[in-house]
């Protein structure tokens, strides 16, 4: 879809000083309002960053009209396996087992740290990321996508609606169905199917989560206590295979623009 929104930006980033920016807009979103931490988090400089973004491409969203320096309004950061290789690992191996998604010999993508500016959700930020998404993955040829995403606080018992109802409705097909480590692993069923409040679940459930499962897209075995990022994380997967021809056209060439 086709957004005129000409004060509007999206690129990868290609400097230093752009990578900062969405290590900022990172700071604000994941520590200061969502109490997360990391051994590489700079409070000084107030940068969320870790050993991984080396390895990632960032998809940046920037608002010229904003102050320099304050441009940076949304980003995504992805890696492909020869980034991962880099790395030693994806990042989201250290909470999940991805040895099925390795075995399988397809074009995989890490997505991770998604956020948007207090100023701009609900509005068509995540749109233009989604956008940018769609040009990468169909540039680079990717079947099959996954990535840690999360909710707030590290307890699971508030979470146990949502939790289950992505246990029993969305869990991924055995071919590609990462599973949670054990030193962190919560199981997610923790309410029979018969006894879930499906309202209430899909209520309670992250918007960035839900938008996900719109697209297709499944989750791993169990969830993952985070206590450094103060959450709990599932591991999201999406298969271009497995998608209905309208989810599939968001991911192909021509299909983000009328």
């Amino acid at each position: 879809m086709q957004i005129d929104e000409p004060h509007l930006a999206l690129r990868l980033a290609q400097t230093p000083a752009e990578i900062r920016a969405a290590q900022r807009l990172r700071y604000s979103v994941f520590v200061e309002e969502l109490g997360g931490s990391g051994p590489m988090v700079d409070h000084d400089a107030r940068l969320e960053m870790d050993r991984f973004d080396p390895h990632f491409d960032h998809l940046i969203l920037s608002d010229h009209r904003r102050a320099a320096g304050d441009e940076v309004v949304g980003v995504y950061r992805v890696m492909r396996s020869d980034g991962a290789a880099r790395a030693g690992q994806f990042y989201s191996e250290d909470e999940f087992d991805l040895g099925v998604l390795r075995r399988s010999g397809r074009t995989l993508l890490e997505l991770g740290r998604s956020c948007v500016h207090p100023d701009y959700r609900g509005g068509t930020a995540m749109m233009h990321l989604w956008n940018g998404l769609a040009d990468y993955i169909a540039d680079h040829g990717i079947e099959v996508m996954f990535g840690v995403a999360s909710f707030h606080g590290q307890d699971p018992a508030p979470l146990a609606g949502p939790l289950s109802l992505l246990h029993h409705r969305h869990l991924a097909p055995e071919d590609i169905r990462p599973r949670a480590r054990a030193d962190g692993a919560q199981p997610m069923g923790l309410i029979a199917e018969d006894a879930l409040d499906r309202p209430a679940a899909i209520r309670a459930m992250p918007a960035l989560i839900k938008a996900y499962l719109r697209l297709g897209g499944f989750v791993g075995e169990g969830a993952y206590i985070d206590r450094a990022f103060n959450c709990v994380d599932v591991c999201l997967v999406m298969d271009v295979a497995r998608m209905s021809a309208t989810h599939r056209a968001i991911y192909q060439r021509g299909g983000t623009r009328d």
